[in-house]
């Protein structure tokens, strides 16, 4: 590519051609303010509309002022990112955004981390008098059982229709109307729950302001915790120990595990335990099916369904459900973790403790959106008792713990309670992309061939490329691996499989990008490529540290099946543990 030179600021930068007036800026350490645009640049996304106009600059030669993010440089072009009148300029816009905003800043979700009000703050804003000009739109609260919309408080930044769209290709989210009545929405004006929305949260991860936002179920939770009839239990998934210490100022990628079960303990939970635990369960299931379905393409009729995917991520299987039905006998039919230390918790641990079902109440901290819709599906309850009462997120956790007033950095290291507390390293790398099939590897190595796998790092399955593949030896059966992570590039594998071309035995689907750390509902990492490495890092760290780093050596899980379940995809273990799936299309209905 050709250089050119440009002045920005009084300062010369020399940069590529077709580069944007914001980054050459960027490279000379200049900071020009941005709203609407978004730059993923691990996932070769960009979002810039330049429709918010915060980040525009004065060009000589020019008449209008020009946005920064999407404009290109050219050879000696004179550029002023801070002159009275650009100043003047953002200002102005601020305002008249603010005009048509809702004055929720107390008692917004996202209080604290909204871009706008840190936007506002930068540039002084302290009164708004383009108030008297613009008419308040009103929109209705869109409540979905994982994510509200408020539409009142979208700017039409279009981030989230990026993410959904572009990244996800989840098509639920476009922009409609002009001027002050346009937003971004489920196409027809539905709501998400009759959308193709499968509640990832990765538009909330996205959302600069309170207009998507997750549910919030920290009331419900303290109020069964003030419920002296109640017992109740919690379970925490992997990938939070690895970014809740972002919340309290810790650097990514730092384990908390032993301060998370402390602060649970303090905010008082009777039980406190590890939804690895159920990893290693999942496991068991999960590679029992595998070499099954293998087993049945080697010596039998050839009639179980190849390849095999991975069934532990909500919002992929809401994907597939409302977009590849007719694939719905493909995926494994075990359960996510957090469905199978429901069914466990209410059975098995009430059975010990004595406890009634109905009196037990399962909570689960989950770094997924999606897991709040997943625990209300109506397969995964009793008589109206769901396995799973409650999800909320690492952030509602978080808050919750702040809420308490403990000071969670000088917590004591604590460990989880038994039996549903004891887990593996293979439960551990569940939470970051390539971790499920490798935890699955692990364990279907050893069942299948007899022997000892020496070796239980898999290299090759791991890493952020969107699409990756492997080969595994298993003693002369070459297992090979499809891993995907991004629903966008989910669907690239399913429309493989859906035409008979997928070379793949078996394929590990993940919703969002990095996996379970890059959750919806994990701290804001604005996609940041680094601080997901850190977060992936982290899980591999406390594997590595693990003395058992094989679920079906887990002997927590030995018991439970020698006691309770009998043995893998037994009757009873496929009752309690295993699935089935639904054609969602039928959701997705049209405004008449």
């Amino acid at each position: 590519m050709s250089k050119i030179k440009l002045t920005i600021d009084n300062r010369q930068v020399e940069v590529e051609s077709g580069t944007t007036i914001y980054k050459a800026a960027r490279e000379l350490g200049i900071d020009i303010p941005v709203l609407c645009y978004m730059d993923l640049h691990d996932l070769n996304i960009e979002n810039k509309p330049a429709g918010c106009r915060i980040c525009v600059v004065e060009v000589e030669g020019r008449r209008n002022l020009a946005p920064s993010c999407s404009t290109n440089c050219e050879e000696g072009m004179v550029v002023k990112s801070h002159s009275v009148r650009v100043l003047n300029a953002r200002r102005t816009v601020m305002e008249f955004i603010l005009s048509d905003h809702p004055k929720e800043c107390l008692t917004c979700l996202k209080s604290g981390h909204c871009e706008l009000q840190d936007m506002a703050v930068k540039l002084g804003i302290r009164e708004i008098p383009g108030e008297a000009i613009a008419e308040m739109s009103t929109y209705r609260l869109d409540t979905s059982p994982s994510i509200v919309r408020n539409l009142d408080k979208c700017i039409m930044c279009r981030r989230c229709e990026t993410m959904c769209n572009d990244i996800q290709t989840v098509g639920a989210l476009s922009a409609i109307h002009r001027g002050f009545m346009a937003v971004v929405a489920p196409a027809f004006e539905q709501n998400l729950e009759h959308s193709t929305c499968t509640y990832c949260g990765q538009c909330v991860a996205v959302c600069p302001t309170g207009a998507l936002t997750e549910v919030n179920h920290t009331n419900e939770v303290l109020r069964h915790l003030a419920d002296p009839s109640k017992t109740v239990v919690v379970q925490t998934a992997p990938a939070v120990r690895a970014a809740l210490g972002e919340e309290f100022g810790m650097e990514p990628g730092e384990l908390v595990t032993g301060k998370m079960v402390s602060a649970l303990r303090s905010l008082g939970f009777d039980f406190v335990f590890d939804t690895d635990f159920a990893a290693d369960l999942t496991i068991m299931e999960e590679a029992t099916e595998l070499l099954s379905r293998l087993q049945n393409h080697l010596e039998g009729d050839g009639t179980a369904r190849l390849p095999i995917l991975t069934s532990c991520c909500p919002g992929w299987v809401n994907f597939f459900e409302t977009n590849f039905p007719e694939l719905k006998d493909v995926p494994s039919t075990a359960k996510s973790p957090q469905q199978m230390f429901g069914a466990i918790a209410k059975t098995y641990f009430a059975e010990k403790q004595n406890i009634k079902r109905e009196d037990m109440i399962v909570v689960s901290v989950m770094p997924c959106l999606a897991k709040k819709y997943e625990c209300q599906r109506e397969e995964f309850s009793t008589d109206g008792n769901p396995d799973v009462d409650i999800s909320i997120s690492t952030r509602e956790l978080a808050a919750f713990i702040r809420q308490a007033n403990i000071d969670f950095k000088t917590l004591p290291d604590e460990e989880f309670d038994n039996p549903m507390g004891e887990s593996t390293g293979a439960g551990v790398i569940f939470g970051t992309t390539g971790g499920v099939i490798e935890a699955a590897v692990r364990t279907a190595y050893e069942l299948h061939t007899g022997k000892k796998l020496e070796k239980v790092d898999f290299e090759q399955l791991r890493g952020l490329e969107g699409v990756r593949e492997a080969s595994i030896d298993f003693n002369g059966l070459e297992l090979r691996i499809g891993i995907a992570h991004g629903l966008g590039n989910a669907r690239k594998l399913l429309n493989d499989v859906r035409d008979g071309k997928s070379k793949y035995h078996a394929i590990e689907i993940m919703a969002c990008p990095g996996g379970c750390i890059g959750g919806g509902g994990q701290p804001f990492h604005h996609g940041k490529s680094e601080i997901l490495k850190a977060r992936a890092s982290a899980l591999y760290r406390e594997d590595q540290d693990k003395p058992i780093r094989k679920s079906h050596e887990n002997p927590f899980i030995k018991v439970l099946y020698d006691e309770f379940l009998g043995e893998p995809n037994s009757e009873k273990a496929h009752k309690l543990l295993h699935t089935h799936y639904f054609d969602k299309k039928k959701r997705i209905t049209i405004k008449q």
